[in-house]
């Protein structure tokens, strides 16, 4: 089974105290920093942007988990200052020319990675699996931090898994992406992912700090 790991959302983040929670994270070993790229079209929200990561960049060393919830995402690769640490995930649904989009982030010198709403079945990806370092399973509708997880996407999680053992990707890392609270995330293990993105239900959730509540996904995790 691959390490677990933690991605911290970003945008949920105290924006108006972001160094202070940089530093937090980076106290806590958050092996990644989630950016919800999203442009009012694909999700009903607006949030986050280039021009944001480029500042956070200065501030802290932790690669960054690219969430880009944008309409042909392969147009916009260009924006953002990729490093070779990166990884960067554009969702099967945004464009169809997918393996363009996957070949941007790569000329950019970033990892890729394949995003797939709850609705969307894993076998899409089939041709997509020498292109990709990751598979990011949204486990809510994407657009809002908050929700409720789409009980269904247990068994997603476990047949994704599944799925890429069986076609010899074992190495391919698994996220999962939505209300992965202290309840969630365990089964989320257990059912074969190894990427947490963790935000108000439980990293910043109003009633723990950042490294209490880290240390308290990670003793969850082992």
């Amino acid at each position: 089974m691959i390490k677990a790991t933690l991605s911290p959302s970003m945008m949920c983040a105290d924006h108006l105290h972001l160094e202070i929670d940089l530093k937090a994270l980076e106290a806590s070993g958050a092996e990644l920093l989630h950016f919800d790229i999203m442009d009012g079209v694909f999700v009903p929200n607006l949030m986050l942007n280039n021009e944001m990561m480029k500042s956070i960049r200065t501030a802290t060393k932790i690669p960054f988990d690219v969430h880009m919830m944008i309409v042909n995402p392969e147009q916009k690769i260009k924006w953002f200052s990729l490093q070779p640490q990166d990884i960067v995930s554009v969702h099967y649904e945004s464009t169809p020319h997918v393996h363009r989009a996957l070949q941007e982030i790569k000329n950019a010198g970033a990892r890729a990675a394949i995003a797939l709403n709850p609705a969307t079945p894993v076998e899409v990806i089939k041709y997509l699996l020498p292109d990709i370092d990751m598979v990011l399973i949204m486990t809510v509708n994407p657009g809002f931090a908050g929700q409720k997880l789409v009980g269904q996407c247990l068994e997603k999680i476990r047949l994704t898994r599944k799925y890429l053992d069986d076609a010899g990707y074992n190495k391919i890392s698994l996220q999962a992406d939505g209300n992965c609270s202290f309840e969630n995330v365990p089964k989320m293990r257990a059912a074969g992912a190894d990427s947490f993105v963790v935000g108000s239900s439980s990293v910043f959730s109003k009633d723990w700090t950042i490294e209490s509540a880290s240390k308290e996904l990670r003793k969850l995790l082992k």
